[in-house]
């Protein structure tokens, strides 16, 4: 049996890592799959309904669901469907923030911290969450060790979203062993994200 983890990855991520596993069983053999979402088990369903796979889909807890797929020895990858129509629209939001400054606006450099550290707290208050927060250039000294605005990073974090910020950016500054909430990420999966988002802020 094979393992996907497709936890936190949106449409249509989920099914292309679920189609890859399956090409690996050469014909027959079961894949274990694991979502965060309703949405990412109706997809795998779908798909496996009509490759003719059988399919199981359990709730393992709150926001972790397994789904596991069934494929006989006969059956046959058909490439008339693309993933992309496999897709039920997910209703989550995913709005991404992109911070590449520890200043917002221009002008003045005291001024600007302010309003930097002033708009994170406000992100913390809002009824509707981003989906993920992306760091880079100056922007990654704020999720590092004497960071005004650490602990709202923190609380957001708390929250389920997501905080990312370059690496290849903490290396420049000297902050890569100060980080202090999130992960490290590169310039790959900043621009994943972007291009994914439903939207995109900028402060």
């Amino acid at each position: 049996m094979l393992q996907v983890n497709a936890l936190g990855d949106a449409c249509p991520i989920p099914v292309v890592k679920t189609k890859n596993a399956i090409k690996e069983l050469n014909g027959s053999g079961q894949v274990c799959v694991l979502v965060d979402n309703e949405i990412a088990v109706q997809n795998l369903t779908k798909m496996a309904n009509q490759k003719g796979y059988g399919v199981k889909s359990e709730k393992l807890e709150d926001r972790k669901y397994q789904v596991l797929l069934t494929v006989g020895a006969a059956a046959e990858e058909s490439e008339a469907v693309e993933v992309p129509e496999l897709c039920i629209p997910d209703s989550r939001k995913n709005k991404v923030v992109v911070i590449s400054s520890d200043k917002m606006g221009s002008g003045d450099d005291v001024l600007g911290a302010l309003l930097m550290k002033g708009f994170i707290f406000a992100l913390t208050q809002q009824d509707e969450l981003p989906k993920t927060i992306l760091l880079y250039n100056g922007g990654a000294k704020l999720t590092c060790e004497d960071s005004p605005a650490l602990e709202d990073f923190k609380s957001l974090e708390a929250q389920g979203v997501e905080i990312l910020t370059c690496g290849t950016c903490l290396n420049h500054y000297g902050l890569t062993e100060k980080l202090q909430v999130g992960s490290v990420t590169n310039m790959y999966v900043i621009t994943e994200k972007m291009l994914q988002a439903s939207a995109v802020i900028r402060p």
